[in-house]
């Protein structure tokens, strides 16, 4: 009985310090962001449809012409994971269609993520800023 007691103390204590990491972490989980600035494109984002949405473990969003998605997964310290990206295969302005391979490419590069107030940002491995959002 008393090693039974002794087990439930230590899987409420490992759960409630899970609970008290995973409420300090900033959560991608349910936000919705619109692309303001890239990193080395001479076309400015805002012109194009250009947004980013996270639900249940999965992104997806506009990327200029099309709707892409997948999966992510984000740490309390700030990686974050894109698996493949898919998208519709719809054709549009030529100017578009290079924000879309711009926006796209620059989103499979995504290592880590800084989320401060109402600003996402993307950055590579190296933590150079690729893509930075304003919250919807």
């Amino acid at each position: 009985m008393r090693l039974h007691a002794i087990v439930l103390l230590a899987l409420l204590g490992a759960f409630l310090a899970g609970c008290a990491t995973a409420g300090s972490a900033p959560s991608l989980d349910g936000t919705s962001w619109r692309l303001q600035s890239w990193s080395e494109s001479t076309l400015d984002p805002t012109d194009y449809n250009l947004t980013l949405q996270f639900e249940d473990g999965n992104l997806g969003g506009t990327s200029a012409v099309n709707s892409y998605g997948g999966p992510y997964t984000a740490t309390a310290g700030g990686d974050l994971q894109i698996g493949e990206v898919v998208s519709t295969l719809m054709a549009g302005p030529e100017d578009a269609m290079r924000a879309e391979a711009a926006y796209l490419e620059r989103l499979q590069q995504v290592e880590k993520f800084s989320l401060s107030g109402d600003t996402l940002t993307l950055l590579d491995a190296e933590g150079n800023e690729l893509l930075v959002y304003a919250r919807e």
